[in-house]
């Protein structure tokens, strides 16, 4: 008899390990498949809240600024070069348009001397020719430059005037060219560095713990092969869908928490601001008429102008976080909307509800009137319509969201559109919130019209206050 060869395997030995070995490198593969694929998602949402958190400085940026402008336009506008009186005036409001615990405008000519500077005053008269931060990175030069050209954002370090803090600012400078000045208002974005760095640092600790959570996983797939490997995709899908569900509504709060502080700085700090303005201006006009002087027809303008502005900014403010939402509730919210929507288009839009005991969530009420006025857009700009209906009402499965039209349809509002790149982009968002809050969106539509039915589970909908219930004589 042969000796047998001291490594050689019986014929269980190499089945198992036929049937083991691909396995671990399948399993190891996908291991690190699935741990890339994750970071990078992960990499890319935090990518994308990062660029979102910035866009909406900038924009909070960009509106100041035109805000600012076209409360004092009236007197640039009507100014020569060399208006001394008009210039005074303009500094003294962009003085004193100061609003939370940073923001404030700053003016600089174009030679570097600085004009207006609230929060610093004692960079005021001075020539900044050549000021660079802590990195390097030029400054003034840069905003003046920035503003020969027209507009636009520049990022730099600067000390915080609450705390003498250096952090990061992104500022926004727009041009006055008769003036030769550069007038712009920053904003600090400490605290959005600070959310994506805790961001990112959360992702890097799911990831070393999806890594070893794998790792356990591939030890049981060797016991139940079929079995473990089932679980495992199945698992990573959940992880996965929950993180993308997370994330979104971080995003949707994000931008709910953003609306509500742009509205209130707007409401808070522009439109009281511009009010006083109004004031002073109908002040001045009346002591004309009282001396017999002329008013010049300018100041009429402006003073019409400024009482539009005003209009206008408590319209965006309203859009953006209307405040009956918060203080009365859904019912009154939506109904203001459809008020609203009836003075600005003329349209039939009837409303109606059916008190209910229960009371919304934030979130749900939140959504619901996303979602109502979301509809309501897309009848403005697609529908055709002449009769709107909207309704809201509790049942035994939750709170029911109703809108519908007679116009002409889903199909035919996009063929007529097709060209836009955002069609469609309203009902994504629509059908996001109410899968965010685990409800059901139901879109109907034919020649005849559209209904859009949006429904939020029980679990969103809160037992009565006991406090509010009216107490019953003895």
């Amino acid at each position: 008899m042969s000796a047998r060869a001291p490594f050689s395997l019986s014929y269980k030995q190499k089945l198992f390990l036929l049937g083991t070995v691909p396995l671990i490198i399948a399993v190891a593969a996908i291991s690190v498949l699935v741990a890339y694929q994750s970071r990078q998602l992960a990499e890319r949402e935090i990518a994308t809240l990062e660029q979102t958190l910035i866009d909406a400085k900038k924009d909070e940026l960009r509106n100041y600024v035109t805000q600012a402008r076209n409360g004092f336009y009236f007197i640039y506008g009507s100014a020569p070069p060399d208006d001394e009186v008009a210039k005074q005036q303009v500094k003294q409001i962009l003085a004193a348009m100061i609003y939370g615990d940073e923001g404030s405008f700053f003016v600089y000519t174009y030679n570097g001397t600085n004009l207006v500077s609230p929060r610093d005053t004692h960079l005021i008269n001075g020539n900044w020719t050549g000021l660079k931060d802590a990195d390097g990175t030029p400054i003034v030069d840069e905003l003046i430059s920035i503003a020969r050209s027209g507009a636009g954002y520049h990022s730099y370090l600067w000390p915080k005037p609450s705390t003498g803090e250096t952090a990061r600012m992104i500022t926004y400078v727009t041009s006055f060219p008769s003036w030769q000045w550069a007038v712009g208002t920053g904003v600090f974005i400490d605290d959005v560095i600070a959310t994506i760095a805790t961001s990112r640092a959360q992702v890097e600790a799911r990831t070393r713990s999806t890594f070893l959570y794998i790792g356990a996983i591939t030890l049981a797939a060797l016991l139940v092969v079929f079995g473990s490997g089932l679980m495992l995709n199945i698992r990573e899908r959940q992880l996965a869908d929950a993180k993308l569900r997370a994330l979104t509504q971080r995003v949707f709060d994000a931008q709910e928490e953003e609306r509500g502080r742009v509205a209130r700085e707007l409401h808070d700090g522009i439109s009281q601001t511009l009010v006083g303005i109004r004031y002073a201006l109908d002040v001045t006009r009346r002591q004309l008429g009282m001396d017999k002087r002329p008013v010049p027809k300018i100041l009429d303008k402006g003073i019409e102008g400024l009482a539009g502005a005003i209009q206008e900014i408590r319209n965006i403010s309203r859009d953006l976080r209307p405040g009956v939402l918060d203080d009365l509730g859904l019912g009154p919210a939506l109904k203001a909307l459809t008020d609203d929507f009836v003075a600005r288009t003329e349209m039939k839009c009837e409303f109606s509800t059916v008190v209910f005991r229960n009371r919304l969530g934030a979130d749900a009420k939140i959504a619901l009137y996303r979602v109502a006025q979301e509809a309501l857009t897309n009848i403005e700009r697609h529908a055709e319509a002449s009769e709107i209906h909207v309704s809201m009402r509790g049942d035994r499965r939750g709170a029911v969201l109703t809108v519908s039209d007679n116009g002409q349809g889903l199909s035919a509002g996009r063929n007529r559109a097709q060209a836009t790149p955002r069609v469609g982009m309203g009902l994504r968002n629509m059908q996001e919130r109410m899968d965010q809050l685990k409800g059901a969106l139901t879109i109907t539509s034919t020649k005849s019209g559209t209904a859009i039915v949006a429904r939020v589970p029980l679990s969103h909908i809160l037992p009565p206050d006991p406090d509010a219930r009216p107490k019953t004589a003895r």
